[in-house]
């Protein structure tokens, strides 16, 4: 083959491992019952791929060619091991049995990112070993960005990993989807993870960019495939606030990549097509009366989205929204979000009073947005000095480039303003 197709080729593979890497293994693990079996053959896989995609040229099905591949290397491997460990034939016997799929028959594939994330949400796990688990495995995050979003170390984060996948092996945790009975007590976590891994491409928690759309793509994606499996009220209201929340990410940052506020976002840029789809699964989940926290926060973001400018915004609406969502799910987040609302609707001394008092509390005393929000309001009030420090806080603990540079911008007008 020519150098420039044999290049051609190795770029498919590498688009290839981006784009199904994770569902190639999330396959496999179901297929070998292993983890760390699982990781081994996908990367023989992708080995195999690139050394014969060349010659033989790229196969009509990658993805299916890949789960094949990757078994078949497993077995390989498992009864050459079993030459010197008999307790793995049993083990090669049952990998081995039954019809080999065809390279081009996609079994199932679809649907064991939502059987291993319901493994890795298994009750006989801890919840923070659930969430951590699913977000390495399923999702593809780092070890060093789920630390982040623990506030944890990243070997602490490796180690709970590695206990979590022993656990599943030593429990024998099946992969499977729960009974239609088992589901509901399972939903709440397996909830909570999509929205982490929604959230970390939504506003990446630190870096050069905002945002990664990889993963909020994969969040949503996972989103409808849970509403397919379980159209229960909450998974249809977290469906939607995520397309209402993605409706306006080209908004979010300008062609340098700063930092845009909602109310000076260009709403020509919002995707209507998400916000009518998000607004219509809003309806739907309020509809049921069974909804809960995530149908209520899609609630106030179909609000912002149905508004045609920021001055036009409901914010009384918003403000009662909120009011419902902290007696349903109490936290200083919701009471910050609350208070930047009453802001909106009452004044930023109104706000400002509420949002000096969650502080005051401590419990958001590293949140660089509960600093942000007061920063503002004391700029909107006309206090400077107070706004500055505010603002120098806030930059000591944001991580993220584009919020930090929004930051220094802003501490840069007030002391020209001061001086």
């Amino acid at each position: 083959m020519a150098e420039g197709a044999a290049n051609s080729v190795h770029e498919t593979v590498a688009a290839v491992f981006r784009a199904e890497s994770r569902r190639v293994l999330a396959t496999l693990i179901r297929l070998l019952g292993d983890f760390d079996l699982a990781e081994e053959a996908l990367q023989d896989a992708f080995t195999a791929a690139v050394e014969r995609w060349p010659a033989d040229g790229v196969p009509s099905n990658p993805r299916a060619w890949l789960v094949s591949t990757g078994r078949f290397k497993a077995i390989d491997q498992l009864r050459r091991r079993a030459k010197f460990d008999a307790s793995l034939t049993a083990l090669v016997e049952r990998l081995g049995d039954g019809v080999t799929p065809a390279p081009d028959v996609d079994d199932g594939v679809e649907d064991d990112r939502l059987r291993l994330i319901f493994t890795c949400c298994h009750p006989a796990l801890p919840p923070d070993a659930q969430v951590a688990l699913t977000l390495r495995e399923v999702c593809g995050l780092t070890t060093e960005e789920i630390a982040r979003a623990f506030l944890a170390s990243a070997p602490t984060l490796a180690q709970r990993i590695v206990r979590a996948k022993g656990k599943i092996k030593a429990a024998r945790i099946p992969y499977q989807v729960p009974e239609r009975a088992d589901l509901p007590e399972r939903l709440a976590t397996v909830l909570h993870v999509i929205y982490l891994v929604f959230n970390e491409g939504y506003s990446a928690s630190s870096g050069a960019s905002l945002t990664r759309h990889d993963l909020s793509a994969e969040a949503i994606r996972l989103g409808r495939l849970l509403v397919e499996l379980l159209p229960e009220p909450e998974a249809v209201g977290l469906l939607a606030l995520m397309l209402l929340h993605e409706s306006r990410r080209h908004a979010r940052t300008s062609a340098a990549g700063d930092l845009v506020l909602l109310d000076e976002q260009d709403r020509s840029l919002w995707n209507r097509a998400q916000i009518a789809e998000g607004t219509a699964l809003v309806e739907q989940a309020l509809g049921s009366r069974r909804f809960g926290p995530y149908t209520l926060q899609a609630a106030i973001a179909a609000v912002h989205a149905e508004a045609p400018s920021a001055a036009a915004t409901d914010w009384a609406q918003i403000v009662g929204l909120y009011d419902v969502l902290l007696r349903a799910e109490p936290s200083p987040v919701v009471e910050l979000n609350r208070a930047v609302a009453v802001a909106m609707r009452d004044g930023p001394l109104a706000g400002l009073r509420l949002v000096d008092a969650i502080l005051a509390r401590g419990e958001l005393a590293d949140y660089h947005l509960a600093h942000t929000a007061q920063a503002d309001l004391c700029r909107r009030s006309g206090r400077t000095d107070d706004a500055i420090a505010s603002f120098e806080r806030a930059l000591s603990l944001a991580r993220q480039e584009p919020e930090r540079r929004f930051i220094e911008r802003r501490l840069a007008q007030l002391r020209a303003h001061r001086d």
